[in-house]
């Protein structure tokens, strides 16, 4: 498959979706529930995944797709797949009830346990992130596209900037890292667009404690690779993908300068 030939219609489908959830947003009129891991999910989830699940079939029908809103797969199943489809509809679904307007549509393609293209689209400041594996990362705004890179360090390092949530206990994060680091704390919403953050070099690391899927992470992971940084988790060791029963992830951090000895930076 060549894969850089389904950007530009990804690209539309990302915008699409992220209208489909836009409309909903400033309409102030959706539903809400709580699922059975404690997470909210609203109409406006249901609404992206059923567009997202249309619009992909139409693309690459022979493409199985596994998205956070339908992710009750049998595990031998979705692990005989060589390529698949990996979707967040609605990432940052408490954002969107609690209206900061930051959250976005995660799209990733996944082939041989790694992700080779990943797309992030926020709706709110109409910005689209893409990436795909060899090719670069870019950011797209209405004003156009750039390649992006992400930042690299002074040494000897004195502080990081640390893009955290908004309910994230700073604490938990100081706890994590050397003493003789200051931290610098930027709040966003969506856990994709503070991996955005990292790719495109407006802060040096993003630490997420806490529960999250296969599905927040893949697209970050492709772009902010392609960006020249990485994913890992607290042990420094690789994110999997598809690989085990569980699709949830472990704590992990996204960091833009692979040259740096996290090692020794984190406590953890």
């Amino acid at each position: 498959m060549q894969v850089m030939t389904l950007i530009p219609e990804l690209k539309k489908i990302a915008r699409g979706t992220g209208a489909v959830i836009y409309d909903i947003y400033k309409s102030g009129e959706f539903e809400q529930e709580i699922k059975l891991d404690h997470t909210p999910v609203t109409s406006a989830d249901i609404a992206a995944h059923q567009y997202l699940l249309a619009q992909l079939t139409l693309l690459t029908p022979d493409i199985p797709i596994l998205s956070e809103e339908d992710c009750d797969i049998d595990t031998a199943e979705r692990q005989s797949w060589d390529t698949y489809w990996l979707l967040d509809p609605l990432d940052g679904t408490q954002e969107f009830i609690s209206r900061s307007g930051d959250f976005a549509t995660i799209i990733a393609l996944v082939h041989k346990n790694k992700p080779v293209l990943g797309m992030i689209y926020g709706p709110k400041d109409d910005v689209l992130y893409w990436a795909v594996d060899g090719e670069g990362a870019y950011k797209e705004t209405p004003e156009g596209e750039e390649r992006i890179f992400s930042h690299t360090c002074q040494q000897p390092l004195t502080s990081l900037n640390v893009v955290v949530s908004r309910v994230q206990n700073p604490d938990n994060i100081r706890q994590l890292v050397a003493d003789e680091i200051d931290l610098e704390l930027q709040s966003l919403g969506s856990a994709s667009l503070k991996g955005c953050l990292v790719a495109e070099g407006k802060a040096d690391c993003y630490v997420r404690l806490g529960i999250t899927g296969e599905w927040d992470t893949a697209g970050t992971q492709c772009i902010v690779a392609e960006a020249g940084g990485a994913i890992l988790d607290l042990n420094l060791n690789p994110l999997s993908y598809n690989q085990r029963e569980t699709l949830k992830n472990p704590d992990f951090i996204v960091f833009g300068d692979r040259n740096l000895a996290w090692s020794d930076i984190l406590t953890r």
